[in-house]
């Protein structure tokens, strides 16, 4: 018999699913947008807030409806097709880019300042200790709820709490000029800065998590493990808009103390710095590692339960420890060469799971869902992909890149957007005709 969940388990789970979400793009993305979106910085946190909340918001609600993660998900796809991006989705938001990216973030923001100086020994070593804390905790998914969502998010909540609480009590500067991109296009702007977040990705590798963590309480029917799981959802939603308005707002006003940064992380470590003194090392290493060690958790149990499933050879566990060792020796390339490496990547991804999330949360009115996204995902596909080649800084591509410029929305990062609604659109006209040839004449 299925089960209810009580009011602390509600919170538990929508407190976990936020610090599933909560990591290293989440914390250095936002100041460094509102450092350049200065006194533009509302428009340009709501084009972030679009793809970084909003998306993984649709993504969830996706995973919801159909009771299950990505391999739900893309059983609209093309099955060889399905596969591939599958299979490059966990790579990109796990071992490949975000699973690193974890370790060295809380190295720059949680451990440098302690230092005083970067070098390669202790970011090995702190690469070696932070995933090994966080194998610890993925080796037992059935324990998520208690270890992420009782036990970890609420010390990370309350030290986040302080920081918002210092950031308005002690300001550090008026509102910056912001660039020239900026005032031009700056919901647009905000809107590719929500890309790197890797949220929408993570919306479907996570999806599995919250809806097994459900189960895990004894919720086996599928209305309500749907229910939780938009509960969920909302919660993590909410709790992300404020932490990233709070980051925006600390790079808008921190032109004094940074004048010219070349990430989200020297911003933040200045300011924190500047508002709590000495102690500032203290709370921004609390609130980096704890939110970074979270995500790792989770995108390590989300890998490790992928892997184990579409190339059984190995089991979960195993699966888990190979993800672990290859974040760590990839960790060791430092923040700037990994994010350099990341936006290609993203370019040729994001879109990809924009169409999948949208075309899903369509398929209870589509009545042939599989053609419709075959119809999108042509365009959407091809065209991602020439933009994250080129990107690479590839010339071969650049021919054939130079054609999008005829096609609205390139310079908002969009030029996909049109394309794929055409192709949804022939999509489904094609099959309407089809079932009104197929549909035997009455009388």
């Amino acid at each position: 018999m299925s089960q209810k969940l009580t009011a602390t388990d509600v919170l538990a789970i929508g407190l976990m699913t936020f610090a599933l979400f909560l990591g290293a793009g989440n914390i250095i993305f936002p100041p460094f947008l509102g450092h350049m979106a200065g006194t533009e910085l509302i428009i340009a946190m709501l084009g972030f807030l679009l793809t970084g909340v909003g998306l993984p918001l649709l993504g969830v609600i996706a995973c919801a409806r159909i009771g299950g993660g990505l391999e739900k998900l893309t059983a609209i796809l093309p099955e060889r097709f399905a596969l591939i991006f599958s299979v490059v989705l966990f790579l990109a938001i796990g071992p490949l880019f975000a699973l690193p990216r974890t370790a060295v973030v809380s190295y720059e923001l949680g451990v440098l300042p302690f230092l005083g100086g970067s070098d390669s020994l202790s970011l090995a070593i702190l690469s070696v200790v932070f995933f090994a804390i966080a194998l610890y905790f993925a080796l037992f998914p059935g324990r998520l709820v208690e270890s992420v969502g009782k036990l970890i998010t609420p010390m990370l909540v309350a030290v986040l709490v302080v920081i918002a609480v210092g950031v308005f009590m002690y300001p550090q500067g008026e509102l910056g000029a912001p660039t020239d991109a900026m005032v031009s296009q700056g919901f647009f702007n905000g809107f590719r800065e929500g890309y790197q977040t890797l949220d929408a990705l993570a919306a479907l590798v996570f999806g599995v998590v919250i809806i097994n963590a459900i189960r895990s309480k004894g919720v086996t029917e599928p209305r309500q493990v749907g229910r939780y799981t938009l509960i969920a959802g909302l919660i993590a939603s909410i709790g992300l808009s404020l932490v990233y308005l709070v980051l925006g707002y600390i790079g808008a006003i921190s032109h004094e103390l940074v004048v010219a940064p070349d990430n989200g992380a020297q911003i933040i470590s200045q300011f924190v710095h500047a508002v709590f003194g000495a102690w500032g090392k203290v709370v921004l290493a609390a609130t980096v590692i704890l939110a970074c060690l979270t995500t790792a958790i989770g995108l390590l149990s989300a890998c490790g339960s992928y892997f184990s499933r579409a190339f059984p050879i190995l089991n979960y566990r195993s699966w888990v420890l190979l993800c672990t060792l290859t974040s760590a020796l990839i960790a060791n390339v430092g923040l700037n060469t990994l994010l350099k490496v990341t936006i290609p990547a993203l370019l040729i991804i994001y879109p990809v799971a924009i169409a999948l999330i949208i075309v899903s949360l369509l398929k209870p009115v589509l009545p042939n869902p599989k053609m419709v996204m075959t119809f999108v995902l042509l365009p959407v596909g091809l065209i991602s992909l020439i933009e994250g080649l080129h990107a690479a800084e590839l010339a071969f591509v650049d021919p054939v890149f130079s054609l999008l410029g005829y096609l609205p929305l390139q310079k908002q990062g969009l030029v996909w957007l049109l394309p794929g609604f055409v192709g949804g659109v022939l999509g489904l006209l094609l099959t309407l005709r089809t079932d009104n040839v197929a549909r035997p004449i009455q009388g």
